[in-house]
């Protein structure tokens, strides 16, 4: 059985846990963090998991989750080295902390001990994650095995080098915010073209829902499953040509290149 601690009972902390329970994780196997006392009553009470202190939470736990924003970090790997940590147990830091390279966590933790990074997304609230898992210099395919099964709970898991993960973090950490300007995007063309804003925002909602459920099932590529929609000299067409027109492909590249760029500054004042 895999003990859990989750440093940090935010809404990613929370998604989590949340997922770890659904997934039929036992509660007297989690335990989370979190300094404000009244949100760890409410984790406690929604999930029924214990709440102590991060020294007394990475005691016996097999995986420590830290789920806390970038600028607490340092304050929280203190705290975990000064905990109970058993130099004879596999643990694992997973750091879901944005633009923190495994880097800053090895030197300050117990010699060899594992960590991986990860870059989750916001979709974790509703168990559709898109995580991407990055190994440390001592974290071997057992313990990816392992975060791979705990993330696996909300969503999606790959995994790729450390070196890209600026780039995981323009396509699938920003993503989807490009998603919603999108539809933001529609629904005020929507309304432009004469439809009442809750009827265009139905429309486009379940358009891009059922749009996204095609990609994910369809096992045909985005290319393919645009042209089939797309007749010749039909609406779509003519929609599309001016998407073209207008640079979308441009506009993405730079979007996402602009992302890159800032993810690597990010972290190098991390550093």
């Amino acid at each position: 059985m895999t003990r859990i601690a989750v440093i940090g009972g935010g809404r990613i902390g929370e998604a989590l846990i949340a997922g770890l329970v659904e997934a039929g994780f036992a509660p007297k196997d989690l335990v989370v963090a979190e300094k404000s006392p009244t949100r760890a009553a409410e984790i406690a009470k929604e999930f029924g998991v214990a709440t102590r202190s991060i020294a007394d939470s990475v005691e016996g736990a097999d995986v420590i989750v830290v789920a806390v924003k970038p600028s607490d970090v340092d304050a929280v790997v203190t705290q975990i080295a000064a905990g109970e940590i058993d130099g004879e147990q596999e643990q694992i830091i997973v750091s879901l902390a944005a633009g923190i390279p495994t880097s800053r966590f090895e030197p300050k933790l117990p010699a060899g001990m594992a960590v991986v990074r990860v870059m989750p997304n916001t979709p974790m609230l509703v168990g559709e994650a898109m995580s991407v898992m990055s190994p440390g210099r001592h974290a071997r395919p057992e313990h990816l095995d392992v975060v791979r099964k705990i993330l696996g709970t909300v969503g999606k898991v790959a995994e790729v080098p450390e070196s890209q993960i600026d780039a995981v973090t323009a396509v699938s950490g920003s993503g989807p915010a490009y998603f919603f300007l999108v539809a933001e995007a529609m629904i005020d063309a929507a309304v432009g073209l004469g439809l009442t804003r809750a009827t265009a925002t139905e429309l486009v909602n379940q358009t891009m829902t059922g749009a996204a459920a095609m990609l994910d099932r369809s096992g045909e590529t985005p290319t393919e499953l645009r042209a089939a929609v797309t007749s010749p000299g039909g609406t779509t067409a003519a929609a599309v040509s001016e998407l073209e027109r207008n640079g979308l492909r441009a506009a993405f590249l730079d979007a996402l290149d602009a992302a890159k760029k800032r993810s690597v500054d990010l972290g190098r004042a991390h550093e």
